[in-house]
């Protein structure tokens, strides 16, 4: 009975000397920052056209109409493909819109910008991809006539939307970038 009694005091001396009043605050809840540094634009030229990229990038070019923009340190590359306007100018839209609208079975919403330059005859539109779908950006451009180009930036890992966002919206930037630069050549 003895042991008992010292045993229960001892644990409500230790009950109420371990309860004291703190005020005990969770950890803020915090974000990954992942700061890239601004883009120094280069000229980049084939015989069709021209644009400038981030010379943070290399660009890799596979033939006169496949260029790949690859960022190495953060896994993922802007895709550019040249096609050549003969008579089937809506074809190459409708496949260029049906590779976008391809995406919507994991995205969670797909935002489709036109993009018009007037002054050096390059239209299109840019389809910025929201959620875990393999692209997260995708554009076209054409002067209507001779020359047609696709764009898409891709990650080489597992699309986790929000995991890739900060790298995705810098490489946006870039392919925004591609877009306003790019000049036809004849």
């Amino acid at each position: 009975m003895k042991n008992r009694l010292v045993v229960f005091l001892v644990v409500t001396i230790l009950a109420v000397a371990g309860c004291t009043e703190e005020n005990v605050m969770p950890k803020p809840k915090a974000m990954l920052r992942l700061d890239y540094p601004m883009a120094n634009e280069v000229l980049l030229e084939t015989d069709r056209f021209s644009f400038n990229y981030n010379d943070r990038a290399k660009p890799i070019i596979k033939n006169q109409n496949a260029i790949v923009i690859d960022y190495p340190s953060m896994r993922g590359s802007i895709f550019v493909t040249h096609k050549k306007v003969e008579d089937n100018l809506n074809k190459l839209i409708a496949d260029a819109e049906k590779l976008s609208l391809d995406h919507m079975k994991k995205a969670d919403n797909i935002q489709p910008r036109t993009f018009i330059n007037e002054e050096n005859k390059v239209y299109g539109t840019y389809f910025q991809i929201i959620g875990d779908a393999a692209s997260q950006s995708q554009f076209y451009l054409t002067d209507s006539v001779q020359h047609f180009i696709t764009g898409s930036v891709y990650f080489y890992s597992k699309p986790n939307y929000d995991s890739i966002l900060p790298a995705a919206d810098y490489l946006q930037e870039d392919m925004r970038a591609i877009m306003e630069t790019l000049r036809w050549k004849n």
